[in-house]
């Protein structure tokens, strides 16, 4: 369902392409791939946490990357060798390879994760740097300070 046109915005604007261009994806949005299962949870101010459900993967079948604000989470099972001669009469546990990603925000660093109990964390935090954070600019009373020089 796309019923914005976003090119009026994109000869008006400067600077917002990347805006426009997760406004896009939006719209292309698969909502029928659900694996694996995941929350987004605020654990401080500016810091986020991401569980991921990875039941029956190991550390080194997992991997984590961040490229240009977005952060990638991918599962791949190593093949087996099944050598031993037992008949699955049902599997249920899916172990099939998945990719999900996360826009991240401006200033959003990825600070660690963890595998724990079939859980992936990921921890984020959100830093701004000193220059963007607001500040108080003092208001004097008009009058110049004149500062003493030597004279050479």
């Amino acid at each position: 369902m796309r019923s914005f046109d976003l090119s009026p915005l994109y000869r008006s604007t400067v600077g917002f392409d990347r805006l426009f261009s997760l406004l896009d994806q939006v719209g292309g949005v698969d909502v029928g791939n659900t694996y694996p299962p995941y929350n987004i949870e605020r654990t401080g101010e500016n810091a986020y946490r991401i569980t991921v459900a990875v039941a029956g993967f190991t550390e080194a079948e997992l991997g984590i990357e961040v490229k240009e604000n977005t952060l990638s989470i991918r599962g791949e099972k190593q093949a087996q060798d099944n050598t031993k001669s037992s008949d699955v009469l049902y599997q249920g546990i899916a172990a099939r390879a998945f990719e999900r990603r996360f826009q991240l925000a401006d200033h959003v660093e990825v600070r660690g994760a963890s595998l724990e109990n079939g859980l992936l964390h990921v921890d984020l935090v959100r830093e701004i740097p000193e220059t963007l954070k607001p500040r108080t600019i003092p208001i004097t009373n008009g009058s110049a300070k004149v500062i003493e020089a030597k004279a050479a």
